[in-house]
């Protein structure tokens, strides 16, 4: 079983418009809203691929009904989310028809209590007895500590699952310690975790300290990965205009199928690229193109770095 958790999941609005302008009105020409959250968009990208997964995270209030109601509808899906007594967030991404840039507006979410956190993570270690691998993602709200993560990693480890961390800033270097299987920065939450612009050297610290397998996304350039076992570079086969919000989410998604199958890290990289890639052209995080997805896993280069050969 896959397990998802996504501590401050959200309502996704998503705004499409002509041309995104400062200092003036928009008519808006497409709009969705639909249950997200990173864990949340991980485990609807499963759905797509005919896999199940149990969603928890924190949700609350009348917005949290929301949530609830809609991930009712995703087959596939099982949710395990805990009650907090504050609202969810909501987060706003405006995507621009003209240019497919996005503009993203992300709420803070619901102040969480201890004893809120501590019914979570009852809740958690129970879920995670059960599964084979455990996918952490996005933001912590209000109230939880920064080594949250760091918490549940240990939890997870100790029940014998898998861990995929998909975060940024201090909750990322936190949960570092905890020894996470494999941690998922894009490139400039990389940079910003270490001081360091340079990826590989980068990459490197953050298994220095604690992480297993790093996997850093650079947009349409593909991802970069290091191992226990090597490095590779793994590219789609063209660049793509769209919404790229729900990239990483995606990418997320295949490395947790990809462990949870034991497929070795070529492969299970090919698939993220392609997933990833298939995310683009779709309006909201959580979807993916079938049609690409299947043209582009066959498509994908992967180079093993030390090899300089094409797997």
């Amino acid at each position: 079983m896959i397990l998802t958790v996504t501590l401050n999941a959200a309502l996704d609005v998503t705004y499409g418009v002509d041309r995104l302008c400062p200092r003036t009105s928009h008519r808006v020409g497409t709009a969705h809203r639909r249950a997200g959250g990173k864990g949340v968009n991980v485990a609807r990208v499963l759905s797509a691929l005919g896999r199940g997964s149990v969603v928890t995270g924190l949700v609350g209030g009348p917005t949290g009904t929301l949530i609830r109601d809609d991930l009712r509808t995703v087959p596939g899906i099982r949710d395990e989310l805990v009650p907090v007594r504050g609202d969810s967030r909501q987060t706003v991404t405006v995507v621009s028809h003209h240019d497919g840039d996005a503009t993203v507006f992300n709420e803070g979410g619901p102040h969480v209590t201890p004893d809120e956190w501590r019914a979570f993570t009852d809740r958690f270690a129970s879920l995670a007895r059960h599964a084979r691998v455990v996918t952490l993602c996005g933001s912590l709200p209000p109230g939880l500590p920064s080594d949250a993560y760091a918490h549940l990693v240990r939890t997870a480890r100790e029940a014998g699952a898998v861990t995929v961390l998909d975060t940024s800033g201090p909750p990322l270097l936190d949960a570092l310690g905890a020894g996470p299987d494999v941690v998922k920065p894009n490139a400039a939450e990389l940079a910003a975790a270490t001081g360091c612009d340079d990826v590989a050297g980068a990459a490197a610290r953050l298994r220095a300290l604690g992480a297993g397998t790093v996997v850093v996304s650079s947009g349409p350039d593909g991802l970069y990965a290091v191992t226990p076992d090597g490095a590779w570079r793994a590219a789609p086969p063209e660049r793509l205009a769209g919404n790229p919000t729900g990239a990483g989410d995606a990418c997320v998604a295949a490395l947790a199928a990809g462990l949870a199958d034991g497929r070795r890290p070529p492969g299970v990289l090919r698939e993220a690229v392609a997933l990833s890639a298939a995310a683009v052209p779709r309006p909201v995080a959580g979807d993916v193109d079938a049609d690409l997805y299947r043209r582009f896993r066959t498509a994908v280069t992967v180079e093993d770095i030390h090899a300089a050969h094409p797997h």
